[in-house]
């Protein structure tokens, strides 16, 4: 991941590398690459409180006119920040983004960013909501947007979607590269193979998304079909993985019984056709 930054053809870069707490030999190698490019790297050590935490600690220290992130068992290609940076500054844009070569064990394939072309108008944005790839690291940002206050929520599973939707609404442009400049390596622990009470996160971020009256009045026709799809996936997921008694029985807010009466009460009380549903194309690592 440190090569692939200090390598990166943008001169004018700053790599802010956060330490979170760990107990294993990464901050030796945080020295030795800050020792050997003390004009690219600041490092900074905290205690550990996750990885939304982490992020939400390097924005606050970054000076950069724009931000980027990259997880540190990712790596960029070489021409990432370049051609993003580019990009941005070609028509000003708040972000742009790029697609995604994502990295098996056995294979790779590419993801579409979703993005088909730039984005500059409210009725384009408003249809790009639900069919942009929301994660945070295929994606530079202007720093602007960050001066409204949205940062990364913190302690939950799936932070990037639910930190995607509420600082939409402050997104005027966005610029698309048509090419894979990140790479993203997937871990052994699959979500969808893995039960895990934070699975539900998934559905406590849309809650979050749905009530926020900024984002939802506006955008409530493209929001609300994907919305109905979160529940019905996270039923499938969480079916396929231990018994519906066995879930029922776990304490938590959002039971199966819960997420199935309210899917019946959604799609009783609405214009409802299959054919609505937009589907969210999400890919998430474990860690």
């Amino acid at each position: 991941c440190l090569d692939s930054l200090i390598n990166q053809t943008l001169d004018d870069i700053e790599i802010i590398v956060v330490n979170d707490g760990s107990k294993d030999n990464s901050q030796k190698i945080i020295d030795k690459y800050a020792l050997e490019y003390p004009d690219k790297i600041k490092t900074y050590f905290k205690e550990n409180s996750g990885l939304s935490d982490t992020r939400n600690y390097g924005i606050e220290r970054a000076t950069g006119e724009y931000i980027g992130f990259v997880d540190s068992d990712d790596y960029a290609e070489k021409e990432m920040f370049e051609l993003l940076y580019k990009k941005a500054i070609s028509l000003d844009f708040d972000i742009t983004v790029c697609d995604v070569n994502v990295i098996y064990e056995d294979r790779q394939t590419v993801i579409s960013s979703l993005v088909k072309e730039d984005i500059n108008t409210p009725e384009a944005l408003k249809e790009q909501m639900v069919n942009i790839y929301p994660a945070a690291w295929n994606k530079l940002y202007k720093k602007s947007l960050f001066d409204y206050g949205i940062r990364f929520k913190k302690g939950v599973w799936f932070e990037d979607v639910e930190f995607f939707y509420r600082l939409f609404p402050y997104v005027k442009s966005i610029g698309t590269v048509k090419k894979a400049l990140i790479n993203y390596v997937q871990c052994n622990s699959q979500i969808t193979k893995t039960f895990d009470k934070r699975l539900y996160h998934y559905i406590d971020n849309w809650n979050g998304i749905i009530e926020h009256k900024c984002i939802y009045s506006e955008s409530s026709s493209v929001l609300f079909p994907s919305y109905l799809h979160t529940l019905m996936r996270i039923r499938v997921v969480l079916s396929s993985i231990v018994s519906i008694n066995s879930i029922s029985s776990f304490s938590h807010n959002f039971s199966v019984s819960i997420m199935s009466t309210s899917i019946v009460k959604v799609i009783s009380s609405s214009d409802f056709s299959i054919s609505t549903i937009r589907p969210l194309r999400l890919l998430y690592k474990i860690e």
